[in-house]
């Protein structure tokens, strides 16, 4: 008898846990740079225009692609092209996605070493007692970051994930996602209003909501924008792709779809309303992204808020319960890969990938910023644009339409497929070609 496959126990789970698996580091300190530096709504619009694109196209193809098959990338890629009599080459491309989700869940493995090593500080009261010192608080961050100070970091960040992962899709992924995503956007509503209360905090929002409409004619604004909303979502031939296959046949996709990208965009739109209002008070540029905007200037910032202490604890477990839920979603695809390919049991599967990831993380601690570039740049992108073909180009409208619209109340197709056929498939490659001349827009 064939073993029946774990999956989500609900809808309300697998979206819990696709929206944990899209919110994570780009919504906290990549989307406020890119909306302070391009200018409020100048750069949310453009934004929000891909986000829709990718809902009702990327996110329902990968979702499709995943249950259709009833597998992750290789399997799914050796699926689509099995119907057009050559499995194996399709397994072979599917590789790529999977080995893109363990590069990419390596390097979060080490920024996530770095969350919980801050976390910890901010409860212990260390972060606060740095007070506006930038020389200590870049120094401690140097420490963390180019030295081997996260070995011990990374080692509870690998044990975390195994925690959650070993326990299983419902046991373990949807429990977690069902606890870490609600006190996640509570706590980011809460932080939000409290810094809504500050003195200076108006001057973050009339720059959040200012529209510059000669900006919008800069191609730059369009290429980044489109990236953001491109890897912020997830999409990437992988980690949407694995959990569609946990999901049952008699969810709608194209609603799951649409939840994910409306709570992720909330969450990227609560990070800036929190992180760039916060930067106002203290009179703050919102001029560096990356890791040293939220390790070095907000800390910083938070240091000279009445109740920074209180601030500092509730933003950085905000960071901790976002970058958690995606490297489990990261590790899953080759998880399920190798559990699936050598027959193993779940734990066993979880350790040997997690083992791997870890030992390679505290090898790359001193190549993050390059490891993740490249990866970024590249690997991803590319996992997205292979699964979009496999879907669209591949298999054939009829089987595709199928297994989008199989538990769907409302048939789609009429604007889904061409739209996703050529309109996206060409927004993947731009996404591609620009990243590589631009050196990354995610």
């Amino acid at each position: 008898m064939e073993k029946k496959r774990d999956g989500f126990s609900s809808r309300v789970g697998f979206v819990l846990a696709c929206i944990g698996s899209a919110v994570g580091m780009g919504n906290i300190w990549r989307f406020p740079n890119l909306v302070s530096t391009y200018g409020g709504l100048t750069f949310i619009l453009p934004y929000i225009i891909f986000v829709v694109l990718i809902a009702n196209t990327g996110i329902i193809e990968e979702f499709a692609l995943g249950r259709g098959a009833g597998a992750g990338p290789v399997g799914a890629f050796g699926w689509a092209t099995e119907k057009r009599g050559n499995k194996r080459i399709g397994e072979l491309i599917g590789t790529i996605p999977v080995l893109g989700s363990m590069a990419l869940a390596i390097g979060y493995t080490v920024v996530m070493a770095w969350i919980i090593k801050y976390a910890f500080m901010a409860f212990s009261g260390e972060l606060m007692a740095m007070g506006d010192n930038m020389d200590i608080i870049g120094a401690t961050f140097s420490l963390t970051a180019d030295t081997w100070g996260a070995n011990p970091w990374i080692l509870i960040a690998v044990l975390l994930a195994f925690i959650i992962m070993g326990n299983g899709i419902s046991k373990g992924i949807e429990k977690a996602n069902k606890v870490m995503m609600p006190v996640l956007f509570l706590l980011l509503i809460g932080l939000g209003i409290y810094i809504a209360t500050l003195s200076g905090s108006a001057e973050g929002y009339k720059y959040i909501v200012t529209l510059n409409p000669a900006g919008l004619a800069d191609p730059k604004v369009w290429i980044f924008a489109f990236g953001q909303a491109f890897f912020s979502l997830s999409v990437a031939g992988n980690g949407s792709v694995i959990y569609g296959s946990y999901l049952d046949k008699k969810e709608s996709i194209p609603k799951s779809a649409a939840n994910v990208a409306i709570f992720d965009t909330l969450a990227a739109l609560l990070a800036a309303l929190v992180i760039i209002p916060a930067m106002a008070t203290t009179g703050e540029k919102l001029s560096a992204g990356g890791p040293g905007l939220m390790f070095i200037y907000l800390v910083r910032v938070f240091n000279g808020m009445a109740s920074g202490r209180i601030v500092g604890i509730v933003f950085f477990t905000c960071v901790l319960f976002a970058g958690l839920s995606s490297i489990i979603n990261l590790y899953e695809a080759p998880v399920a890969h190798i559990q699936d390919a050598f027959n193993l049991k779940r734990p066993v599967a979880t350790a040997i990938i997690l083992v791997i990831g870890g030992v390679i993380a505290l090898l790359i601690q001193h190549i993050t910023s390059q490891w993740m570039d490249v990866v970024s740049i590249y690997i991803c992108p590319l996992g997205a644009l292979l699964a979009g073909i496999m879907f669209f180009w591949v298999l054939k409208k009829k089987e595709a339409l199928k297994e989008v619209n199989t538990g769907a109340g409302r048939k789609i197709g009429t604007v889904f497929y061409p739209l996703g056929k050529y309109v996206y498939i060409a927004c993947t490659i731009v996404a591609l070609v620009a990243g590589a001349l631009l050196g990354g827009i995610g």
